[in-house]
């Protein structure tokens, strides 16, 4: 079954290999049955094969069923269903739809790979799968903006890969494993730190870079805004989510304990989550906000995990946020990207300036915004209250234990950070639910897949905030296994005014920022219309300022340096042709064709001429197909029996 899990949705990507169909609604509901039929799958494995693994020695791949992947395969194929249900609508009049759905089914398979993968060979084969076919997502649109993402994203994506890949090479000379379930131990026997803490670096580089962690960042901004929007729920729901899982394992099994390890990933986690949210804070397009909302999300989810390093035995509250808070940014982010599609296919604009007023009058689609909204600002009785409220509490216990000020600012910035999630979130509310539409919209918004689609989505956020006794915290320790935690000491209050204090620190910061800076700055009047202002310094972009003339400066002096080496070897040359060195004379050698053609010509009709032009072509003709991919193949298939001949004679 958990192989099934993996082969089922990459069955259903082959026949539209074979379709010349663009139907936007036959596509969609081959997606629909696809993605419906493995989320079924996952729940039986779930009740029936929970803590089953599976091994495939010929190709060295390993899958296991604990909680934590229990929990996120439910959320991968979950989402991948939900997300099917939009597309019918979303792409109506699209061109290339057999492109986006190959992709997009090959994509769950890979997905779902990774968090079922047991070692670290298997979650490296499939994350870089995963990143190459979703690359088609971005690139989907083909506009100028969207080629240009692309191109930040493959590159991105390419060097994460490979410098994850070093860090396996070494983490496997310093162990002689990769299997996830043998690594702390392994890890832990290691004399040489230094040496296991560069593999872990070069490890997290990678997964860093698809969980869009400064200064890894640059892809997503541009990625999630150009890409579709069922795409865009999933690149930041899930995609995002499998950088936090290798963060995870590192962080648990590679360097457990490791106080530095939770600094680096304490000052990697405040930075992305304060620079995610100012961004958000400036822009007027509703899917670059949501953007840049993933990329303060992931900040606070990585000061999850470097709180579940540094409080070691006492990081009960950290592991049951950090587990929550990935669930419920995943299922916000749907809910949320779902929803800017719904207004994309309305109107056909995503400026706030051009699709505000469009949610007057649509009461569901009002409640449904809200659902995600509060659940991503932490307001009490949704999914990130509860999430929001554990880390929180998490940095709390941390700052008293160590009594370190550097904590208590990250405490301080993690509720600044909350602040600015309310204000950009209010700038949303109010320009499409309160502001005057500058023309009518009517009240139909969405198809009945396109609803069911958005209801599916928002429903866990308060039903999961609601119970969490009953149900979140039971969901989170699931994976404390996995993720390194221990279980709770004593119950959570979570309406206590102890955990209240800081949602409402938060949301005090949010209406502030909102009225005395939103409202004074980014606004403005004209002929009785609201207008939002774009303000944010084009100037600050650390791809155009730092990336890009890095990579062009490393280019001219690589460029100056193999030229020099070039033209030292041409002196070197010349002076030993000026020496000691002689140019022989050329000798006039007879063609090795004469003999041939004489001898096809010997009592023949045709003349010498003729015969070495048919000669020509022939020999022509074979180095065509020397230099041919077929021939290589061939050969190279040649060569391989020839080896399994050898391999067969030696052993037997």
């Amino acid at each position: 079954m958990l192989l099934l899990l993996i082969l089922l949705p990459l069955a259903g990507a082959l026949p539209l290999l074979l379709t010349r169909s663009e139907s936007e609604s036959g596509l969609g509901r081959w997606s629909c049955a696809v993605t419906g039929l493995t989320l079924l799958v996952m729940v039986l494995a779930v009740c029936t094969r929970f803590g089953e693994s599976l091994d495939i020695p010929l190709c060295g791949i390993r899958f296991t069923l604990d909680g934590f992947r229990c929990i996120y395969g439910l959320v991968v194929s979950f989402m991948w269903f939900v997300s099917a249900l939009l597309t019918p609508q979303y792409f109506r009049g699209h061109h290339h739809l057999r492109r986006y759905h190959f992709f997009f089914l090959l994509c769950l398979s890979f997905t779902m790979g990774v968090f079922l993968s047991a070692d670290l060979y298997t979650t490296f084969l499939f994350f870089e799968l995963m990143s190459l076919s979703s690359y088609a997502w971005v690139v989907q649109e083909e506009s100028p903006d969207a080629l240009d993402a692309g191109k930040t994203y493959l590159t991105i994506a390419v060097l994460g890969g490979l410098v994850t890949l070093m860090g396996l090479f070494l983490l496997y000379r310093l162990t002689g494993t990769l299997v996830i379930a043998d690594l702390p131990g392994l890890c832990a026997g290691v004399a040489d730190r230094s040496q296991l803490w560069a593999a872990a670096l070069c490890i997290l580089f990678g997964f860093a870079a698809k969980a869009g962690v400064f200064p890894l960042h640059i892809w997503l901004p541009k990625a999630h805004p150009v890409a579709p929007a069922p795409a865009s729920a999933l690149l930041s729901g899930v995609l995002t989510k499998a950088g936090i899982f290798g963060a995870l394992i590192i962080t648990a099994d590679l360097l457990p304990g490791e106080h530095r390890w939770g600094v680096l990933l304490l000052a990697l986690g405040a930075v992305t989550m304060v620079l995610g949210a100012a961004i958000a804070v400036f822009s007027n397009n509703l899917k670059y906000i949501l953007a840049c909302s993933s990329l303060s999300q992931i900040g606070f989810i990585l000061v999850g995990t470097a709180a579940l390093a540094l409080l070691g035995q006492h990081n009960a509250l950290a592991a049951h946020g950090t587990v929550l808070y990935m669930m419920n940014h995943s299922l916000v982010k749907l809910t949320l990207f779902l929803l800017a599609g719904v207004v994309y296919c309305n109107t056909h604009a995503l400026d706030l300036n051009q699709i505000r007023g469009f949610g007057r009058g649509k009461p569901l689609l009002h409640i449904l915004f809200l659902c995600g909204a509060c659940s991503l600002a932490g307001i009490p009785g949704f999914l990130g209250y509860i999430s929001k409220t554990l880390v929180h509490e998490s940095l709390v216990e941390l700052a008293a234990e160590s009594g370190s000020l550097g904590v208590t600012a990250v405490e301080w910035l993690f509720l600044f950070s909350g602040g600015l999630t309310a204000a950009y979130l209010t700038k949303i509310y109010a320009a499409l639910f309160w502001q005057k539409p500058a023309a009518s919209t009517g009240r139909t918004w969405g198809t009945p897949a396109t609803t069911a689609a958005l209801i599916l989505a928002a429903l866990p956020l308060p039903v999961l905030g609601l119970l969490p006794h009953v149900l979140a915290e039971p969901v989170a320790a699931l994976a404390l296994p996995f993720v390194g935690g221990h279980p709770f000491g004593h119950a959570v209050h979570y309406l206590a005014w102890e955990n209240l204090k800081g949602v409402a620190i938060s949301l005090t910061i949010g209406m502030a920022v909102y009225f005395l800076f939103i409202r004074l700055v980014l606004m403005d009047r004209r002929e009785g219309q609201v207008v939002y202002l774009e303000r944010w310094p084009r100037w600050l972009s650390l791809e155009d300022r730092v990336y890009r003339p890095a990579i062009r400066g490393l280019y001219r002096v690589l460029n100056v340096v193999m030229r020099a080496v070039c033209d030292a070897l041409d002196f070197l040359v010349l002076v030993a042709r000026r020496t000691f060195l002689r140019d022989s004379r050329p000798r006039r050698r007879k063609s090795p064709r004469s003999a041939v053609l004489h001898a096809m010509t010997h009592g023949g009709q045709r003349t010498e001429q003729e015969a070495a032009d048919r000669l020509g072509t022939i020999l022509d003709t074979i180095r065509r197909m020397e230099g041919s991919l077929s021939y290589a193949l061939l050969m190279a298939c040649l060569g391989l029996c020839v080896v399994l001949v050898c391999i067969l004679l030696y052993v037997f």
